[in-house]
């Protein structure tokens, strides 16, 4: 390990972030802006950032580039302190297109002195820091908005950091953990965009299996119903046991609230977990794999399926299918008809989703044949998404069990033939031109 050095001193460039405008302004430029809460999911394909108009100079000294730290400001809570971190990687920024990105106001941007420090190996330290508690130290909390204080971290922590020779090897290590999460991810998402789009060819556009010989009545096929959801599925609420008895929390059942929901179809793992006895203390109860859940305060209308057995908050509805066994019908349409959900719920016919908003969202029931049909296409769709989060969900573990041992010394690399991850290495060198090879 080489001897400790200021963190301050690791850092070529750091600039805070930029909220920018609503609407369109002369001397703007419309750009993605990452939040905290954009962090754990920036590398997921469905990940939607918000887009804001910043001025064009800010745009200029403030834009991301590849290998930046991004580390949260404010915005922390009681239970998770501020100072979280997040690597933007280049297959990140060309997944934005064109658009510029910057971080918002409650983030920085940090670009690494790259002769003192590896910015990937840089970007796991930190990460190690933020499992171990380090950064709750510099979290500060006087009203409802917790703030972490940036100038006395980068001014006060001096870090023993490896060799660089082992960095990148470290590094590598970790990355490609993340890379495969990465890989996964991109792969959940194709195959429930699959699946949604059989349902749009088999039940919006109609051209399902025996379309072209159905008899058609009133611009339907004979046989089919417009429906309603509360036709469709039983709407049941949850509930959260008292934060203030201890007892309730950290069992072995996984509590779905809203910021569970935003990764696809399954939800996995969730941030909280709670006991058999905080669960006969509330007005939740215990759901059965694949269930249902659409998200009914704050970001209103995610809708996502149980991939095992957990607990909700009353910030949700479960959705349990009235006329299937399976949910894959219901869940896909459901899924068509979000927009629906969201509009009536922002549109000043409802604050946010509350029971009566499932009386008209609209659903087609084509009769038991087709939707037994569309069940068995789907399930193994979904099934092969539920393995890869499965997947995921043990890349995670491994990658956090190694993440302390590596950084602080107890696992070594400095012997091993570590192969970089195909995000580590460097770009092909261009080809001399033909001139310059006969000159």
């Amino acid at each position: 390990m080489q001897a400790p050095i200021l963190f301050s001193d690791l850092i070529a460039e750091t600039k805070d972030g930029e909220w920018g405008e609503g609407q369109e302004a002369p001397g703007h430029v419309l750009c993605d802006v990452i939040r905290g809460t954009d962090f754990a999911s920036l590398n997921a394909p469905s990940l939607e950032l918000p887009q804001r108009w910043v001025p064009e100079h800010l745009v200029v000294r403030k834009a991301l580039e590849a290998d930046d730290i991004l580390i949260e400001t404010a915005g922390g809570t009681a239970k998770q302190s501020t100072g979280r971190t997040a690597l933007v990687t280049k297959e990140f920024l060309a997944s934005r297109g064109d658009r510029p990105v910057l971080c918002s106001s409650f983030a920085r941007h940090l670009r690494v002195d790259r002769d003192k420090v590896q910015p990937v190996y840089l970007y796991y330290v930190l990460q190690a820091l933020y499992v171990s508690g380090y950064m709750g130290v510099f979290n500060l909390q006087h009203t409802g908005v917790a703030r972490f204080q940036f100038t006395a971290f980068r001014t006060k922590t001096r870090l023993a950091l490896h060799e660089k020779a082992a960095q990148p090897k470290i590094a590598a290590t970790l990355k490609s953990y993340d890379d495969l999460i990465a890989n996964n991810q991109r792969r959940i998402a194709l195959l429930e965009s699959m699946a949604e789009e059989i349902y749009r060819e088999w039940f919006v556009r109609m051209r399902f299996p025996g379309y072209a010989t159905a008899a058609h009545e009133r611009g339907m096929p004979l046989g089919w119903q417009a429906s309603t959801a509360t036709e469709m599925v039983q709407v049941l609420g949850g509930g959260t046991p008292s934060t203030e008895v201890s007892q309730y929390w950290g069992g072995d059942i996984p509590f779905f609230s809203p910021k569970d929901s935003h990764d696809g179809a399954y939800c996995l793992q969730t941030e909280q977990s709670i006991t058999e006895l905080g669960l006969e203390n509330c007005a939740s109860r215990r759901f059965p794999k694949d269930t249902i859940f659409i998200t009914a305060r704050g970001t209103v209308g995610n809708l996502v399926l149980a991939g095992e057995p957990m607990a909700m908050n009353q910030s949700c509805y479960a959705l349990v299918p009235k006329i299937d066994k399976k949910p894959y019908f219901v869940f896909a349409g459901l899924r068509c008809a979000v927009n629906v959900i969201k509009g009536v719920s922002n549109s000043g016919v409802f604050d946010n989703v509350v029971m009566d908003t499932f009386k008209i969202i609209p659903l087609i029931n084509p009769g038991f044949a087709l939707r037994d049909r569309y069940n068995e296409v789907a399930e193994p769709i979904f099934e092969q998404s539920l393995m890869l989060r499965r997947a995921n969900t043990r890349l995670r573990a491994t990658r956090d069990a190694l993440l302390p041992r590596l950084i602080s010394g107890k696992l070594r690399v400095d012997a091993l033939d570590i192969q970089f991850p195909p995000s580590m290495q460097p770009p092909p060198a261009e080809a001399a031109p033909r001139e310059a090879i006969n000159s």
